[in-house]
This record gives C-alpha cells, structure tokens and sequence, in this order.
C-alpha cells in the first residue's frame, strides 16, 4: 500500500463508499487534509468521466460477442470451483492503487502481446475486469479473435468488485 495506518492501507478506505472517517482507530490519519484530498479528486475525476458515443458503440458491439457476467455471476461461478483465471485489464496506476485479490496483471494496451506467454492454454477460462466493464469487454473480444475460446468480462469491473466488498490487494 502507499500509506500504511495501523494495520490497514489508506487504499482500503479511501475505495470504500459510505466510510464513517469519524471514528475507529485510524480516524485521525483517515480525517488528515492529505486524506480528504486524495478523496475529492478522486471524485473529482470520476465524475469527470464521461464516455463518447463512439467508444460506447463498440464497446456494445464487443458485449454482444463476448461472455458477460456480474458479480453475482462470478461469485457463483469461484463458489462451484470452477477453474478460472482473473485478469485485470486496468492501467498500471489503477493496478498500482488497488485490484482484485488474486488476480493477475495484463493491461488491455499489452494483452494482445503478452496473453499467449503468460496463459498459453486456449481453452482455459479467463475472467477480465476493468474500472467498470467496458475496456474488459473490448480486450475479452480481441482474444477471442486470438482463439481463447472461453472468455468472460466481468460487468461493473473493479467498481462493482469494490462495492460487493471482495477481497482486495493494494
């Protein structure tokens, strides 16, 4: 984690919606002005985040051909043992900030690349999330185009991952 209070990272909190910064052993760390900055441009910045049409388009198109599962879905899936890898597509700052536990890194701008060395195996599933479910769509569809054969896009991406409170690694 980059700031470590107690025994908890300051990411683990900061991610959280509805965190109570008034109380609890970390509250004072937690309340700093450091705190309460990183909280408001992180909001500032996912407000700002609006998506353009063309881009909505083909990230439609990419989900009307690649596998879509929610939270739910996933969970239901890991709970009956099905084997799977989890992939996060996100950038490396986002990786950096926070991700899935137990998931590995292939950014969507190297997936492409580097998916056939690190899961030669065609036929294994693999599970791709992103921020929210769009970038993960996109990159399940170029490796279906590679040949994987069981590709799936977790939709809501690390946001919905976050808000169900499953485990995560900073």
């Amino acid at each position: 984690g980059f700031l470590r209070t107690g025994s908890r990272d300051l990411c683990d909190y900061l991610e959280l919606p509805g965190r109570d910064f008034r109380s609890g052993p970390d509250a004072a760390v937690l309340a700093s002005p450091a705190a309460r900055a990183v909280r408001s441009a992180r909001q500032v910045i996912l407000e700002s985040v609006k998506h353009n049409q063309g881009f909505l388009d083909i990230v439609n198109d990419a989900k009307s051909r690649v596998q879509q599962t929610d939270i739910a879905g996933y969970q239901a899936m890991t709970a009956q043992g099905k084997p799977h890898i989890l992939i996060d597509v996100r950038e490396d700052n986002e990786w950096a900030a926070g991700r899935a536990a137990g998931a590995i890194h292939i950014g969507k701008g190297i997936i492409e690349r580097d998916i056939e060395t690190k899961v030669p195996d065609k036929a294994q599933t693999l599970v791709l999330y992103c921020g929210g479910g769009f970038r993960s769509a996109l990159a399940g569809e170029a490796l279906q185009k590679m040949g994987y054969r069981s590709v799936i896009s977790l939709d809501g991406g690390w946001k919905a991952w976050k808000e169900a409170g499953l485990p995560i690694e900073c």
